[in-house]
């Protein structure tokens, strides 16, 4: 009998923890990329805005950002980081439709010109790479945009985290429908942002410096006026950004009610009157900037 009381007693503390909200420090301006979502009945979730691709050594997490992922029960991403099968997999998405090849989308001397580039300057031959959608073929080239020689995602430095406290990873989206994102674009339309990215690199350059140092900033507005500038074409706002915060949210809302969640997303979909933000706001969610 006393043995049982002690385990009774062990299981009444723990129950008491775990439904004990730790309590972090808000910013007072909306410079955070770590936002704490309340209200409406559900456990504290927290959102945070990442950036893919960075020099290793700038990636750097907050106490507070590594506390919260520790203290979740589930840690989600825009697609399951910790899903090989499917990483290995997204290769079958990559191409595009109907065998369409670059060729097709440029005149000869335009296909000559990323043709030579991909050979002299990334030291990859084209013929590999003619099937994949040209938006994909762009993030090949910026690894030339980085000082560094070791580069790596703040996703990845999360899913260190996650893993270290054993909390289960998952997605909102599958590779495949990522992949599939690129096929709502005209083929013509990337192929010609991939061109232009091509014809000015030394531009491109300073644009990705200028979006690193928006992104450590952490100011959600800069952000997300950086991003409508970069995604000023057509419908890409739409497509790449907009209708994915709604499927996201609308999700969200489930899961929160749940489990107490971290989610890690862009930092491009946080702001903006579509964003991730405010359309929680407008579905009663209280959110409040952490310092981190």
């Amino acid at each position: 009998m006393k043995y049982l009381a002690i385990i009774i007693s062990f299981l009444i503390i723990q129950s008491c923890k775990s439904q004990t909200s730790k309590t972090y420090s808000y910013n007072k301006n909306n410079n955070s990329l770590l936002w704490e979502i309340s209200g409406k009945g559900i456990k504290p979730a927290y959102l945070f805005g990442t950036f893919h691709l960075m020099c290793r050594e700038d990636i750097k997490l907050s106490n507070n950002l590594k506390d919260i992922i520790t203290n979740s029960d589930e840690v989600y991403f825009e697609v399951d980081m910790d899903d090989m099968a499917a990483t290995l997999g997204a290769m079958l998405f990559m191409k595009m439709k109907n065998d369409t090849t670059l060729s097709d989308l440029y005149s000869e001397k335009d296909y000559q010109k990323v043709e030579h580039y991909f050979k002299d300057s990334l030291e990859m031959p084209i013929g590999f790479l003619k099937g994949m959608k040209p938006l994909l073929l762009q993030s090949l080239l910026y690894p030339k945009m980085m000082a560094c020689k070791t580069m790596s995602g703040m996703e990845e430095a999360l899913v260190q985290v996650a893993k270290q406290n054993k909390k289960e990873i998952s997605g909102l989206e599958t590779i495949a429908f990522q992949s599939s994102i690129f096929d709502s674009i005209p083929y013509k339309e990337q192929a010609a942002e991939l061109l232009k990215m091509i014809d000015s690199m030394h531009e491109t350059r300073l644009m990705f410096d200028s979006m690193q140092a928006v992104y450590r900033s952490q100011n959600i507005t800069a952000i997300d006026d950086f991003t409508s500038a970069e995604f000023n074409t057509g419908n890409m706002r739409e497509i790449l950004l907009d209708n994915r915060n709604r499927n996201w949210v609308k999700q969200l809302k489930e899961l929160m009610s749940k489990k107490r969640l971290f989610v890690a997303v862009g930092a491009g979909h946080l702001g903006g009157k579509e964003g991730v933000i405010e359309l929680l706001r407008r579905e009663g969610y209280t959110l409040k900037p952490i310092e981190n």
